[in-house]
């Protein structure tokens, strides 16, 4: 059992477009396309094999810049930290080994990753995923606009 890669953080932000201009054009991030299921606003930049991923404060329950409360929280639609690992049940087993709470999940992202979500102790929200299907698996190329 071992983390491969700290590969995303995600954002809650007020302005997606402005957001987006500062990833894409100020730091010169790739936007990538985000899973075609995805109903909330939000944008995804990656740069090498980091990514963030930007979720429209519109569509969350708590404003940009303040902790994540409510159905935003407990369905990933929040501000996280995300971790691919190697094995996504063996972390599963060691979060009830340790008493961790799963706050959501095992779930499909429904890109070829199954994803599930926790609470660190100050109440970060974390991410820990496996790709399930490396062929729907995110190898993302830029998007067009």
């Amino acid at each position: 059992m071992m983390i491969k890669a700290l590969q995303h953080c995600a954002l809650v932000v007020r302005d997606l477009e402005r957001s987006r201009w500062f990833y894409g054009v100020v730091l010169g991030m790739d936007e990538i396309p985000r899973p075609a299921n995805f109903t909330f606003g939000g944008a995804w930049f990656r740069q090498g094999p980091s990514e963030v991923h930007l979720i429209a404060a519109r569509d969350t329950t708590a404003p940009a810049g303040q902790p994540d409360s409510g159905p935003a929280r407990s369905s990933g639609l929040a501000s996280h930290v995300g971790f691919e690992v190697d094995d996504l049940a063996a972390f599963q087993r060691q979060f009830v080994a340790h008493h961790v709470d799963i706050a959501a999940g095992p779930m499909p992202r429904g890109d070829g990753v199954e994803q599930v979500f926790v609470h660190d102790p100050d109440g970060y929200f974390v991410e820990v995923f496996q790709i399930t299907d490396a062929k729907a698996a995110p190898q993302r190329g830029p998007v067009s606009r």
